[in-house]
């Protein structure tokens, strides 16, 4: 199985940016979706996740410290899941991964290890 991710790259302060992941070895529809990066401490905390509408609600989990200028959707035609992010600050900059957990986004969002199959990742740096 394999996530492929795109999107990443060099932005300013302010800006926006959208990542992709998709695959050809499932449909990403039938399952939750989370997005991570690394941080200090972690090996990667948890940005939102969201779970599958066709077999769970479709609802989006956000981790506290990233609503706001986080926000993800799903295109089930193309059967890629995009993270948005939207004005975007130097703490953003790290390396942003995706992962699929079956049907819906687990109880604790953060436990990284609830997750079944991680995309290679995608570097976002934020710099002027």
């Amino acid at each position: 199985v394999q996530l492929v991710q795109s999107g990443g790259g060099l932005v300013q302060p302010g800006e926006s940016l959208t990542l992709s992941c998709t695959t050809s070895d499932f449909s990403l529809d039938l399952y939750g979706i989370g997005w991570f990066r690394p941080a200090p401490g972690k090996q990667r905390e948890v940005i939102l996740c969201s779970s599958s509408s066709t077999n769970s609600d479709g609802k989006v989990y956000y981790a506290d410290s990233m609503k706001g200028r986080f926000t993800i959707s799903r295109d089930d035609i193309k059967n890629t899941v995009y993270l948005h992010m939207n004005k975007v600050e130097p703490e953003d900059t790290a390396v942003y991964y995706c992962a699929t957990r079956t049907f819906r986004c687990p109880r604790t969002i953060a436990d990284a290890n609830e997750y079944e199959f991680w995309g290679q990742g995608t570097q976002v740096t934020v710099s002027r």
